[in-house]
């Protein structure tokens, strides 16, 4: 594993390159197809026997790197990939904040293999390990995090996703006192966020994309906090449609195939069981975690984010490249 540190933030790098140039497009399937090709080539040059245990690309009907694809030059460390070449393509697309190109690698068959599909995700940083339970009302879930980061309600920070499924997590949040934290997109930037140890936010409660939960869980494991996790079907993330419903049943065939359940909560440790973590993560438009991709005269920086879990580790790198 020591051998990928450098390599994987190569991957993420050329992921972020390729979509700099198209963003403010408008056309967020254009802009993953970028990613996906600019990353698939890099991994395909790395020496690993890597699979794509979790992928992204199916909730968006945009490319990806589909789920079982066999990635690397087939010699080296044989290691599980969760990606998600662009979190946020919509922001690179609208030409908004915080998008990132990311994943995370860990030792075969110690990654969490399912479908690209809804996952309700409840992470706290180290102060709040072990007072989580997703089975619990998320009230109930603020209490016991404010007890054991030794905070009043009214001073807890509460991240999640502004969409339309989180409206009733949010109002319930709020008349508790705590401070919400309502973000456009980018789940993966609040765990890490979360979990940091300035910590920009105490506990991310949201409902968002599988991959990015499997890739939330890397950085959350490698930073010591704590996480739970429960993958939903469509009908209960979206509407009860007829269409909705085809979705589902697919999901619910799927998950039987890869051999994981819905509305099951996977603690941190089933969804990583490995501390031998490695996440990297590069920024693709400027953010709370990291500055984008930009022009330096003849050259272009980038500035990424490299966790290593197996030397306990935790960098920002700034690169320069040729164009």
């Amino acid at each position: 594993m020591h051998s990928l540190v450098w390599p994987l933030l190569r991957v993420t790098e050329q992921a972020a390159l390729a979509a700099w140039p198209s963003i403010g497009c408008g056309d967020k399937n254009a802009i993953d197809g970028l990613a996906v090709r600019a990353m698939r080539e890099a991994l395909n040059h790395v020496a690993m026997r890597g699979r794509i245990v979790i992928g992204e690309g199916e909730i968006d009907n945009a490319p990806m790197l589909f789920i079982g694809e066999q990635v690397g030059s087939g010699k080296g460390p044989a290691v599980d990939i969760a990606v998600d070449p662009i979190e946020g393509t919509r922001m690179v697309a609208m030409g908004q904040n915080n998008a990132l190109a990311v994943m995370a690698l860990a030792p075969q068959g110690t990654l969490l293999h399912a479908p690209d599909m809804y996952m309700k995700k409840l992470v706290v940083n180290a102060g709040g390990r072990g007072a989580i339970d997703l089975a619990l009302p998320l009230a109930e879930n603020l209490r016991r995090i404010a007890a054991a980061l030794g905070k009043p309600l009214s001073a807890l920070r509460l991240a999640t996703l502004d969409k339309p499924r989180q409206q009733q997590a949010i109002a319930e949040a709020s008349r508790l006192g705590v401070k919400v934290f309502a973000l456009p997109d980018g789940d993966v930037a609040a765990s890490v966020l979360t979990c940091m140890k300035d910590n920009q936010f105490d506990v991310l409660y949201t409902t968002g994309g599988a991959p990015e939960g499997v890739i939330s869980a890397c950085a959350v494991k490698a930073l010591g906090g704590d996480m739970q996790a429960e993958l939903v079907d469509f009908c209960q993330a979206k509407d009860d449609t007829p269409s909705h419903r085809q979705i589902a049943h697919d999901e619910r065939r799927r998950c039987r195939e890869m051999g994981v359940d819905i509305n099951r909560i996977y603690g941190l440790d089933e969804l990583v069981g490995s501390t031998a973590i490695l996440f990297s993560a590069t920024g693709v438009t400027g953010g709370d975690i990291l500055r984008g991709v930009r022009q330096q005269g003849s050259m272009v920086r980038t500035q990424t984010l490299l966790i290593n879990g197996i030397d306990q580790t935790c960098n920002i790198i700034d690169s320069l490249h040729h164009q």
